[in-house]
Parts: C-alpha cells; structure tokens; sequence
C-alpha cells in the first residue's frame, strides 16, 4: 500500500463552492499512466492535475475523468496554489514542464495567480451539419476553431440561455466546444462543453481563454480583459493579451486535503 498527498480546489473563485473544482496529487515519481487515469476517473472533477518535482520545476499532467488532455488553466491554478500555500514553495516564479510545453506561474499581492499560456487564435471554420444542429436556431456572428471550435453569439442571455445536447456535441470532431458573447457586466462572457472526454460542461475553463483572449482583445480594443465563464457554479478570469501567449488570472481556495491509497501494484 502507498498513500500520496491530495488537494481539492476551487479555482476561479474566492470562496468555496464555486469556480472549478479541480484535484491536486503530488507525487515524488510517475505512476503508470492507467493507475493515473484511474485517480482522475475515481475522483470525478474535470481534471485532476499530478505533478513531480524536479531540479528545475515540477513535471505537470493533466486528466479528465476518461482522458489526458494537453492544457488545462484551472488545474494549473490549483497546482500553484497548492505548491505556494500548503506546500511551502518560496520561489518568484513556477516553472511547469508539460505536454504544452514549459508553463510559467506567478503569485501577486492580490492572492492571484497568474498563468502564462500559448495564444491559440481561432481561425474562420465553415460549420458542418453536425455543428448546425448544435447550435440551432441561434445565429451566430463568427465560427472559428482552434483546438476547440468557437462559436461567437450576439448577446450574454443566448450564451446563458443555451440548452446544449451533449450527444450531438460529442460528435463533433474537437475536444470542445465555446460559446461567447460580449458581457453586460464584464468584457466578455463564455461557455465551455467537452463531453468527448467526460466533461459535459466545464465550470471554468482557463485553457479556453487561450483562444477567447486573442479573440475579444482585438474586437474590444483592450489588452485586460474581465471575463466570467457562465456555468452553474460561475468564474472569473483576468486575461491579458500579449501576442503569442495570454496571462489568465485568477484565485483559489482549498476544500479538501487527505491522501489518496493506492495498492502495492498500481
């Protein structure tokens, strides 16, 4: 039997029962990547993050309940909240080796966290019959894809108001789908479904904003934007836009630590 420490946040947010809950298991070498997918499946939470600490910085991976995914904001967030609060890190900077590359992670007096991600700026995408019957009857101002497919809307209320069919977005040949729109209180506003890899929606998505941000600092003239994910729970995100990367802010709060069990062979 072996145990490693477990942390669950709330990133995105600045109380408990909101934003994106995401599990935090630190580890001193890899698991076998079942045994990590089977953690990730057990704990049910968009994504569980692990990561192991080396010379210069720590090993970081992501997983959703069914899959490992190449970028994920939220659970970076809470990696670094866990690393700096809970686990004595004194350092300026975080230094991430991943999938995406290596990732860079700041703290400021403000208890934000900020996250130094690629831009992926969306480009125009001429949507198949699948994506029409998605998104029917609304119309669209713009349709661009990325990783994602990124569906812009005209107002807030079509993007909070949207009723998704998670077996018709399954279909769709991405990993997500995003749908936006300019917010009444805030810069911009958005939504994030992954049912392709267990996520049917997302409460906050950071990974998203790297094409969300590219997208809306141009349309509205500003490099700082505010933005809120319109999920149940909701978040709030500062992004700025620098060009070939974004920075995405946020805060953290922790909800749960323990340990996790593990059998002799896993």
């Amino acid at each position: 039997m072996s145990k490693h420490r477990f942390y669950q946040v709330d990133a995105f947010t600045s109380q408990v029962f909101s934003g994106n809950p995401a599990g935090v298991c630190r580890l001193d070498d890899w698991l076998n990547d079942a045994t990590l997918q089977n953690i990730a499946a057990e704990n049910c939470l968009s994504e569980t993050a692990f990561y192991v600490p080396r010379t210069n910085g720590f090993d970081l991976r992501w997983f959703t309940p069914e899959a490992e995914v190449d970028l994920c904001g939220h659970a970076t967030l809470a990696t670094a909240y866990v690393l700096y609060e809970l686990e004595n890190f004194r350092g300026s900077r975080l230094l991430f080796h991943t999938r995406s590359g290596q990732l860079e992670v700041t703290r400021s007096q403000k208890d934000m966290y900020a996250m130094i991600f690629p831009s992926r700026e969306g480009q125009p995408y001429t949507p198949d019959a699948a994506l029409l019957k998605v998104i029917h009857p609304l119309k669209p101002v713009e349709i661009l894809k990325a990783r994602d497919i990124m569906v812009v809307l005209n107002s807030e209320d079509e993007v909070a108001h949207f009723k998704p069919d998670f077996a018709l977005i399954n279909q769709l040949n991405v990993l997500g789908l995003i749908i936006t729109a300019p917010g009444k209180h805030c810069d911009f506003v958005s939504r994030f479904f992954a049912p392709s890899v267990g996520i049917p929606e997302d409460p906050v998505t950071g990974s998203a904003h790297c094409t969300l941000t590219p997208y809306w600092s141009p349309k509205l003239g500003k490099l700082d934007l505010d933005a809120r994910q319109l999920s149940a729970r909701g978040g709030e995100l500062l992004c700025q836009y620098r060009g070939s990367h974004v920075i995405i802010s946020g805060k953290a709060q922790l909800y749960l630590e323990g340990f996790i069990h593990l059998p002799g062979d896993a």
